[in-house]
């Protein structure tokens, strides 16, 4: 079976040869025809993944309490630049702002709430979830549209699907990862000629067989650059939350998904959302780089529930029916608790500031 986009890039590669996994990765997300954020409803029960936002109000929430916890930490500056960046379907907006009206009028007041979404039809869907907080909001192309001003950022989700570069191990060095055709006019991997740069490579490098793969991410490096000069210049924080490694290593992480199931990389361009593990500690460079401060990194479910999670979910228990209170503790589980199906370890949280502050319940990490 093949695709449209398959077909598209099947064309692309007998005309001018091979393409690097990184040109593949964007045209399978992005291509302005096929591409699968512009042509597919990807989340929820109908779609192929369900993000955390979307297992329950409980995730949303506690990024909303941090948030209001980092303007606090920050001296409770007014106004505030609330962004999210890849909003998905703007559930966890709608919950944290639900949650920063409660709890801090003062802020919710002075907030000025910039999305960032590129796909015209997420938008729509956007504006329907949030049509309560509409007034508060304005959608933005790139986030260099974003105004200037204190600056508070959640990116969930994100960076997973920033096109990545791999490299292969082979008796003459790591050369990079091509997709090219086999000899039955499938897409199939291949290697190229450019090698990367040993200084890239994870500290005592050497040893790994033939065929180790190594990823990098400059498109991943260039957002974590924007968003870390955004905050160097006009204060404030920022929240990154996706699934991948807290220390960089070797490993090949490309994965499709095609109805809630992983699928091969190369099978259905275009129909399947494809990712990568983020690299926390290439990223946690990139910000130290510019000079503002990394909070730290930790596991998701460390994260919620030194925010408080357990008790937030026994408290919306409270009162509800068996099933309900049943499916509260499941949900808060799923985004916190380890192994199969569940997020709390897979997923990782960092926090960047500027000028440096203490968030809880990170521990500050000293350069």
């Amino acid at each position: 079976m093949t695709t449209p986009l398959a077909d598209k890039i099947k064309t692309l590669i007998r005309m001018n040869g091979p393409i690097s996994v990184t040109d593949y990765f964007a045209l399978c997300l992005a291509d302005p025809e096929h591409g699968y954020y512009l042509s597919r409803e990807p989340f929820g029960a109908g779609g192929d993944f369900i993000t955390a936002p979307e297992i329950s109000q409980l995730f949303g929430e506690m990024i909303g309490i941090f948030m209001v916890h980092a303007w606090q930490q920050h001296g409770s500056p007014t106004p505030v630049n609330l962004v999210e960046v890849g909003p998905g379907r703007g559930t966890m907006m709608l919950d944290m702002l639900r949650v920063i009206r409660k709890l801090a009028p003062t802020l919710y007041d002075s907030l000025d709430v910039h999305m960032v979404e590129t796909s015209e039809r997420l938008r729509g869907v956007q504006r329907v979830t949030l049509e309560a907080f509409s007034a508060k909001i304005t959608w933005h192309a790139a986030f260099e549209d974003v105004p200037q001003g204190f600056t508070l950022i959640a990116a969930n989700e994100l960076f997973d699907a920033i096109p990545i570069r791999q490299f292969v191990k082979t008796p003459t060095g790591f050369r990079e990862r091509l997709v090219g055709l086999d000899a039955d006019d499938n897409l199939a991997f291949g290697i190229g000629v450019a090698t990367i740069d040993p200084a890239l490579l994870p500290p005592g490098t050497g040893a790994e067989p033939d065929g180790t793969v190594f990823e990098v991410a400059p498109a991943r490096q260039a957002v974590m650059n924007a968003l870390s000069m955004r905050l160097k210049q006009n204060g404030g924080s920022a929240l990154i939350i996706d699934y991948g490694h807290l220390a960089t290593s070797f490993g090949d992480t490309l994965q499709a998904v095609l109805h809630h199931d992983y699928d091969p990389p190369l099978a259905h361009p275009g129909q399947a959302d494809l990712t990568s593990h983020v690299d926390f500690e290439d990223l946690a460079r990139i910000a130290r780089a510019t000079g503002i401060q990394i909070n730290g990194a930790m596991h998701q479910g460390d994260f919620l529930y030194g925010l408080g999670l357990a008790e937030r979910a026994s408290r919306l228990a409270n009162g509800k029916a068996e099933a309900e209170q049943r499916a509260i503790s499941v949900a808060a589980e799923r985004l916190a608790g380890a192994g199969e199906g569940k997020m709390g370890e897979l997923f990782k949280v960092m926090a960047v500031s500027s000028p440096s502050v203490t968030l809880a319940p990170f521990r500050p990490v000293r350069s």
